[in-house]
């Protein structure tokens, strides 16, 4: 692969833009027998929280029109497991890791941080979309506030490590918000998370996932987060992330066009194991047929109307 595809982010290089989205791609071990690992630009792993999570009861996924809806509840085996089990082997393979954290309350981000600081972890990626138990459940991404608030706990405790937050696009307006946290710190942001929705089945009048509703991923949020990435890259000056339906590289690109150094593939891998390398091998010809010396020229290059 050549040098055309590197990009940094937060002084972090990466070795080409495509990184498969946490919780879409869990720790990487099931898809080392399809490709080497080290092709990908990173991994953003599977949401990580202080302690061991069984996740929410299944039903828990369904598919719809063009993506999907999940409420898996962050199953996950806690922070400490990540470290001791799930880091080592990530380290073997000669690609950025990010680890993503998630936490019930602002001091509970803080402490998985804290954790993670010494680590070798590459950057941390704080989901604000949980909900805040100590503020009645509401999610800390929603209110600008709260976001803030959680953004310089956890940054409090980073000294050695980027701090990206993942941004919640159920708001009003996610420029908001994206100022909010790099107001509070933040190296950087990635966006969007899931859009919440629900789908009854029409014969048990039943809501299809026994949580009622869920995050929809897939293809058909693609348009949305494109706005919300192309509106937070003109509201902040950290690097933005974009995601939310990428499953081919022309989408990659525009994504990149609306603003964001890097991009993160998720729903998309359910579908094919293989997108994130299709979507690099894509990207790597584009830039070649376009005589672009490097794929960061194109961050930011849309020309709107």
């Amino acid at each position: 692969m050549s040098k055309r595809l590197c990009v940094n982010i937060c002084g972090v290089e990466f070795k080409n833009p495509v990184i498969p989205a946490s919780g879409t791609y869990g720790y990487g071990r099931e898809y080392e027998c399809l490709y080497e690992l080290s092709r990908l630009g990173g991994i953003s792993v599977k949401g990580t929280t202080l302690n061991p999570r069984q996740g929410n009861p299944a039903p828990r996924v369904a598919e719809t029109p063009c993506g999907m809806l999940n409420s898996v509840g962050l199953q996950n085996g806690g922070v400490h497991r990540f470290l001791d089990y799930e880091l080592p082997n990530l380290l073997k393979k000669d690609t950025r890791i990010i680890a993503n954290i998630a936490g019930a309350t602002v001091e509970e981000c803080a402490e998985i941080a804290s954790l993670l600081n010494p680590s070798e972890v590459d950057m941390i990626e704080l989901n604000i979309s949980c909900p805040n138990v100590k503020q009645g459940g509401a999610a800390f991404g929603t209110s600008c506030k709260i976001a803030g608030e959680v953004t310089a706990a956890v940054k409090k405790e980073l000294p050695c490590k980027p701090l990206m937050v993942k941004l919640s696009p159920n708001v009003t307006d996610i420029t908001e918000i994206a100022r909010s946290v790099e107001a509070a710190g933040a190296d950087a942001v990635s966006l969007i998370n899931t859009i919440l929705g629900m789908r009854i089945d029409i014969k048990t009048k039943r809501p299809v996932l026994k949580n009622n509703v869920g995050g929809l991923s897939g293809p058909a949020v693609f348009p949305v987060a494109l706005r919300m990435v192309w509106q937070t890259a003109n509201a902040v000056k950290v690097p933005v992330v974009g995601m939310g339906g990428i499953s081919t590289w022309e989408d990659a690109v525009e994504m990149m066009m609306a603003g964001a150094a890097a991009v993160q593939v998720g729903a998309a891998i359910f579908a094919d194991p293989y997108a994130p390398i299709k979507i690099i091998d894509g990207l790597e010809k584009y830039c070649e047929d376009n005589k672009i010396d490097n794929i960061s020229q194109i961050v930011g290059s849309v020309e709107p109307w």
